[in-house]
């Protein structure tokens, strides 16, 4: 299945929810924030969050500085 993941294609094995795409991808769920479709996606939904052939993805990573 084709989605787009921060503006590139990707390829990933059927639908999945937000959550087990960033454990596909390894990434930190308390460390980003996700967009799905061009809307924010509460972490507390991130389990029921699926994503589909298609569909558009951005993951942004918190930087801490000072």
């Amino acid at each position: 299945m084709r989605i787009r993941l921060n503006g590139d294609p990707y390829e990933i094995a059927g639908p999945l929810t937000v959550s087990a795409l960033l454990a596909l991808l390894d990434i930190d769920a308390r460390r980003v924030a996700v967009e799905h479709n061009l809307f924010v996606v509460k972490r507390a939904q991130y389990d029921r969050a699926e994503i589909h052939e298609g569909d558009e993805i951005e993951i942004v990573n918190f930087v801490g500085g000072g």
